[in-house]
């Protein structure tokens, strides 16, 4: 007699998990006062199949003046931000998409990458807090990030 074959078949796009120290590309969902809320969407250069929560507290937006720091002066709603994993929550379980990363933009490279105006355009870095739209010229804060060339997508 022949006992069944059972097989282990692994998908061969398993899910990656943000880890500690990993550069995110994420999207501002909401902000407050004290927090940005964002849903992570590539881990480096890697898209995810399904975002991961995470949030960058106001005290990580910057290196230097935190208890200057201003959520609605740095960060929007629609904004593409490019941060560093903190940590992650204990006891996550593989695939756990309400988890809450923590995320940082404490660094000259990391910050808002894509930012759209009220009328709608890409806004333009000017310099490392402002950013101005082409259409109407105005002007409206972020914590902009430094974009390095490796991370610029062609």
């Amino acid at each position: 007699m022949q006992l069944p074959v059972v097989s282990v078949v692994r998908d061969a796009e398993s899910q990656l998990l943000p880890d500690v120290g990993a550069i995110v590309t994420c999207k501002v969902c909401s902000i407050n006062s004290r927090f940005a809320k964002v849903h992570i969407l590539y881990i480096g250069s890697t898209p995810l199949k399904s975002a991961f929560r995470g949030t960058i507290r106001r005290e990580d937006i910057r290196a230097t003046e935190k208890d200057k720091v201003e959520v609605y002066k740095s960060f929007r709603p629609g904004d593409i931000v490019l941060a560093k994993v903190v940590s992650f929550p204990a006891g996550i379980s593989l695939g756990d998409m309400q988890s809450n990363y923590l995320l940082s933009t404490a660094e000259n490279e990391l910050g808002v990458v894509v930012a759209h105006s009220e009328a709608g355009a890409q806004m333009v870095p000017i310099s490392w807090c402002e950013m101005q739209c082409p259409r109407t010229h105005s002007k409206e804060l972020r914590k902009v990030a430094r974009v390095q060339p490796e991370f610029l997508q062609t």
